[in-house]
């Protein structure tokens, strides 16, 4: 600015108040650059206006100054709409020297680096599955920032863990956002703390991408602006292992639930049991068993199951409690008793091993698997995995392949907002405009939609059951069908419950393809 000290008083000087009361002052003379005395050209790389013959700033700041002193005379009057084009032909040619050198000033500039905060459990019984989603989370921003980072910018994380609960989840929450500035987050693996953080982002206005957890509810009450669901949520998770046992165990007529006692497990009950409800009404529900988040024991409710003897058990439990649950269980005789549903089990199958029998029905909360039919044979799928068990000693879960998406669509986000302002930074309302409505494919499985009406991921869901395959020490999933998102999601500003309870018994009929373990 300081080369432009005559800007200020040539604008006062005329009676102009301000660069703002001088655009307004331009655009209500509805002036057009080839009609002046003076004729510009559009300096394509530096982004301005410049009277041609002019080579370099400096020589146009002293033109300017010598032209603009030259013919502007002190008294003049300058009217809006009726300004002078021998003024305006000075005044923007001072104007654009203005815009010349504080064009940088104004424009977002880009940072050293772009910094995420994450939550997930580092603790606790669900640090099973916590843990694999910060390796996976580290080896995916050291090979983006390897490759320049995001638009050129490198990433930087700062963990937050959520098993030290819920006050200390939001404090830190805040100190991550406040404290460190982190331009977004991803938050969280349970519903629980998505229920207390989503209001949170909103609030600080910080960009949020749910990764994991998958309460239905919380897009389905409020429209929020800040906070995206990069993957499914309950209604189609949940849908879709539904769909695949009437699709294989067609004849059973109970079923019991023994789900966590917070809100994924009762609203995943909630939601199998409507569709149930409505496309197999003659099914009588014996049991409904909400053990404590993070039980030790489960031998009651095994008992209990046991005696009532259901066809079908369901459990849309994870982490360390589904662990818990299915070894006590196998040890009693239940997984052989009745037909087990692991809803979102796919995270256990690896760790639980040989306690593992065959012929469970297995959910993947996406179309999630190590060996994706329809990736299993692509090179960098291949790749990641590989990597990913040499760093942990275990193969990708799904918790892994949702934090995959998570950066993915951020990246997308990012790149169609740097796009949108003509290859410059974006600020960050500009990258949460352009969040909305990306599709985006991670390599891992089938591209991913962020639905621009209520920000819900749509995300293909992939169910199998257990199988002993030779090679492995742990089942592997056979007979996958892949169920396309579209189909079972509900629709943007309909409840998840109110829709189901629409379907009817035909909608079982939907193809879906099959496919077999190798």
């Amino acid at each position: 600015m300081a080369r432009c000290g005559l800007w200020p008083e040539l604008l006062s000087h005329h009676g102009i108040k301000g660069i703002d009361h001088f655009g307004d002052l331009v655009r209500s003379s509805r002036f057009a650059s080839d009609k002046m005395g003076d004729s510009l050209e559009l300096n394509s790389s530096a982004r301005e206006w410049r009277p041609r013959g002019l080579a370099t700033r400096d020589n146009y700041s002293s033109v300017v100054a010598r032209r603009s002193a030259r013919r502007l005379k002190p008294g003049a009057t300058i009217k809006q709409g009726g300004l002078s084009m021998q003024f305006l032909k000075a005044a923007v040619a001072a104007g654009l020297v203005i815009a010349t050198f504080t064009g940088n000033s104004l424009a977002q500039s880009k940072p050293s680096e772009l910094k995420i905060g994450i939550t997930t459990f580092l603790s606790g019984p669900a640090s099973v599955f916590g843990v694999p989603a910060k390796a996976a989370a580290e080896m995916i921003a050291e090979d983006l920032n390897k490759k320049g980072g995001i638009g050129g910018v490198p990433v930087k994380l700062s963990f937050i863990d959520e098993g030290a609960g819920g006050e200390a989840l939001v404090s830190n929450y805040r100190r991550v956002v406040q404290d460190e500035k982190v331009d977004a987050t991803f938050a969280s693996i349970s519903s629980g703390s998505c229920t207390q953080l989503v209001p949170v982002a909103e609030d600080l206005k910080v960009m949020n991408f749910m990764w994991d957890c998958g309460a239905a509810s919380i897009l389905e009450t409020k429209k929020y602006r800040y906070n995206f669901r990069t993957q499914a949520n309950g209604t189609p998770e949940m849908l879709a292992v539904l769909l695949y046992l009437l699709k294989t165990k067609p004849d059973f007529k109970t079923i019991a639930v023994v789900n966590q006692d917070y809100a994924w497990g009762r609203e995943s009950w909630e939601i199998f049991s409507t569709a149930l409800k409505a496309m197999k009404p003659d099914v009588q529900v014996v049991a409904e068993l909400f053990p404590k988040f993070g039980a030790p024991d489960y031998s009651t409710e095994v008992s209990r199951l046991l005696a009532l003897r259901p066809d079908v058990v369901l459990t849309t439990s994870w982490g360390g409690d589904l662990d818990t649950l299915v070894r006590q269980a196998g040890q009693r005789g239940l997984l052989q008793q009745s037909t087990f549903v692991l809803g979102i089990g796919e995270s256990s199958i690896q760790r639980l091993g040989k306690d593992l029998p065959e012929g469970l029905i297995v959910g993947a909360r996406g179309d999630h698997w190590f060996l994706h039919p329809e990736k299993k044979n692509d090179a960098a799928f291949k790749a990641f995995n590989e990597a990913f068990k040499a760093k942990t000693g275990a193969w990708p879960i799904y918790p892994v392949y949702h934090m995959a998406q998570a950066f993915k669509a951020l990246q997308t986000a990012y790149d169609k907002a740097i796009k949108s302002n003509g290859g410059n930074w974006p600020t960050r309302e500009q990258v949460v405009d352009a969040t909305a409505g990306i599709e985006f494919a991670t390599g891992f499985g089938r591209p991913i939609t962020l639905r621009p009406e209520d920000n819900q991921g749509l995300e293909a869901q992939l169910v199998g059951v257990t199988k002993s395959v030779p090679g492995y020490d742990f089942k592997l999933l056979d007979n996958m069908m892949i169920f396309d998102p579209k189909m079972i999601t509900n629709p943007a500003g309909v409840r998840s419950v109110e829709w189901l309870k629409t379907l009817k018994p035909d909608f079982v009929k939907m193809d879906v393809p099959t496919f077999k373990a190798q």
